[in-house]
């Protein structure tokens, strides 16, 4: 009896520290925030040089299908740099109290209405820029803060 206890209460715990937040990239079972390869590490506030990453980088293979996180509005197409590249893609979605930018994705569309899990486009060929790098979304909350917990 007691191993059925300790699993049910495992398996509460678990869905409790889980985000609130939608898987974002099409097979995967969860938010996998991308470890450290030879362009740096993907989590909130890791060294990029003389800054700190100001997001959180979710992997996701190039060109899969990249869904909604929370039922929002898009508000507007958002770049990451100020030159184009093969990259240079996004989107800032507002909804549910939150307020983000994803970037290196191709979306269906730039404004509108979007429902948690909804398709919102596809990620971008990340190898093109930085050939080598673990392939991902970057999800950056509007004020800066981290947006780890929702995942």
């Amino acid at each position: 009896m007691l191993p059925i206890k300790l699993l049910i209460f495992v398996a509460f715990i678990s869905t409790a520290l889980a985000g609130p937040w939608a898987i974002m990239c099409a097979g995967k079972n969860e938010n996998t925030i991308r470890g450290c390869d030879i362009h740096g590490c993907g989590s909130y506030g890791a060294s990029r040089g003389k800054r700190k990453h100001n997001g959180v980088d979710v992997t996701c293979p190039d060109g899969s299908v990249v869904y909604a996180p929370f039922n929002g509005k898009i508000i507007r197409q958002a770049k990451p740099y100020k030159k184009d590249n093969a990259i240079n893609d996004g989107i800032q979605i507002t909804g549910e109290g939150f307020c983000i930018k994803m970037f290196y994705v191709k979306a269906t569309k730039y404004k509108g209405n979007i429902k948690k899990g909804e398709k919102l486009g596809n990620l971008l060929p990340l190898q093109k820029v930085y050939p080598k790098i673990t392939s991902h979304i970057h999800i950056q909350n509007c004020d800066l803060s981290d947006p780890t917990p929702y995942l």
